[in-house]
């Protein structure tokens, strides 16, 4: 299987710059691609043992795949199969699909990657792959958002590197093991790269400007795959040093509690799904032993979301209420808002109730209890816009014609996955979510449903400028936090 290995993850790439000797088969080598992911994927998470690939014994540079990797790497393949298909008969071009690839492959790396250099390699090409895709369109808009991603991204590994270098001198080792005997120095400015690619806490306020200005299908690819590779090394670090998991925690609750927030009070429906994104961010950490699971039914629901919210006549929630949206639209906003929200019989009820179990009543557990309430809150706006299957002559309705076939499997992965989980569906569990979900509901009937925000949140945090002066600010934070 080693053999396997080294050609999955090198099949990306080699196909992805193909594609320009055979420009006509781009979308069914995207497709092929992303399939094959998929079926390794579902391999490696039902693998009994991991697999461990030393490729440089005296670096330590390693490639560990176990069921972890294999969660995670079934999510980057649904995702991107559903933005192919999504894309199947649109015009876009030969270039797009090999960004798209290219995408796919470094993402796969980030997840078997188990040292800090090849990890490196992989969210750099990560961060040129998105930056091309973000400016796809070539608008002023779409360029300078694209810029501005690929500078942040940019100053983060930055940092990340530096901390990389420290770790090596410390154990003349690149592997992540090395952070048992790294200084607080070298785990603060790696944990300030990762963080800010995945988008967590304060160092993820890039987040919204760059998911909301993107393409329908970028910003699936960005908030259902792409934040997660930013977000699996800090699991697996977790999973080697246990000492690092309660500074793991203060973010994890942090980012929810951030992300939440701004969720219920964002009045665009994309940027309320990005902040979204950064809030379910910090319960893909809060739990690494189930954190698989979780990012799998986050990213498949969100992709789906994004694809949704995509076709939907305006942005604006407050427009949205006054004119109804056709009812198929309707209908895969209500699943996966609800799936999000862990309502039973969908993928989200498995992996929050697991994620909440294993947090139990510590402090941390509390605290993302409270929060699911407030996901609730956030995605009751989507479940309860208005409606109707005949919208006249005046509401012109027309979606992609790979759309429907796209989330059909999104959907379907919900369903079926919450049904491969039925341990979860105790009475206890059962309860729980059922009255979160009628206490956000009826949070969100009294008190939001008729309120009308009068101004958009501010977002001058999320300037050019104060990016990297969020990156400072935390990185004082770790640095203070390694410490001890």
């Amino acid at each position: 299987m080693n053999v396997i290995t080294l050609v999955w993850i090198a099949l990306p790439l080699f196909v992805g710059f193909s594609i320009y000797l055979l420009p006509k088969l781009a979308r069914i080598l995207a497709l092929l691609v992303s399939l094959g992911s998929l079926a390794y994927g579902l391999w490696q998470t039902l693998a009994a043992t991991p697999l461990t690939l030393e490729l440089l014994d005296s670096f330590g540079v390693t490639l560990v795949s176990d069921s972890l990797s294999g969660f995670f790497v079934l999510t980057n393949a649904l995702v991107t199969a559903a933005v192919v298909i999504y894309c199947w008969h649109s015009n876009k071009s030969a270039f797009f699909y090999t960004q798209v690839i290219i995408l796919h492959g470094s993402v796969n790396a980030v997840f078997i990657c188990a040292d800090f250099i090849s990890l490196y390699v992989a969210l750099e090409v990560i961060g040129i792959a998105a930056f091309l895709l973000i400016a796809y369109p070539r608008t002023d808009r779409s360029i300078w958002v694209a810029l501005r991603y690929l500078f942040v991204s940019n100053t983060a590994m930055l940092f990340y590197l530096i901390g990389a270098v420290l770790v090596y001198q410390s154990s003349h080792s690149f592997a992540y093991a090395g952070l048992q005997q790294a200084p607080a120095e070298a785990i603060a400015l790696l944990f300030l790269g990762v963080l800010s690619k995945g988008g967590i806490f304060i160092s993820g306020l890039w987040l919204p400007l760059t998911h909301a200005e993107s393409e329908t299908p970028v910003s699936a690819m960005l908030s259902g795959i792409v934040v997660k590779a930013g977000v699996f090394p800090l699991i697996r670090w977790a999973m080697i040093v246990g000492e690092l998991e309660p500074i793991i925690e203060i973010f994890s609750a942090g980012t929810a509690i951030l992300g939440t927030s701004c969720a219920i009070l964002e009045k665009d429906t994309k940027r309320m799904l990005a902040w979204s994104t950064i809030s379910q961010m910090g319960f893909v950490i809060a739990a690494p032993a189930v954190a698989g699971f979780y990012a799998l039914t986050h990213g498949v629901a969100k992709a789906a979301l994004f694809l949704t919210v995509g076709q939907l006549p305006s942005r604006s929630f407050q427009e949205l209420k006054q004119q109804p949206i056709h009812t198929h639209l309707w209908i895969v906003l209500m699943v996966a808002s609800l799936s999000i929200s862990g309502f039973p019989l969908l993928a989200g009820f498995n992996a929050k109730a697991s994620t909440l179990q294993q947090l139990g009543s510590s402090w941390h557990g509390t605290v993302m209890n409270v929060v699911a309430v407030g996901t609730v809150i956030a995605f009751a706006r989507f479940i309860f816009l208005p409606f109707r299957d005949d919208l006249g002559e005046s509401h012109s309705w027309k979606v992609p014609a790979g759309f429907w076939l796209a989330v059909t499997l999104l959907i379907g992965v919900l369903m079926i996955a919450s049904g491969l989980h039925s341990k979860d569906y105790t009475f206890v569990n059962l309860t729980k979510s059922l009255s979160k979900i009628g206490i956000g509901w009826m949070i969100y009937y009294f008190c939001f449903k008729d309120f009308v925000f009068q101004r958009q949140l501010p977002q001058a945090p999320e300037n050019l400028d104060h990016l990297i002066g969020t990156m400072s600010l935390t990185l004082i934070v770790l640095f203070w936090l390694a410490l001890p």
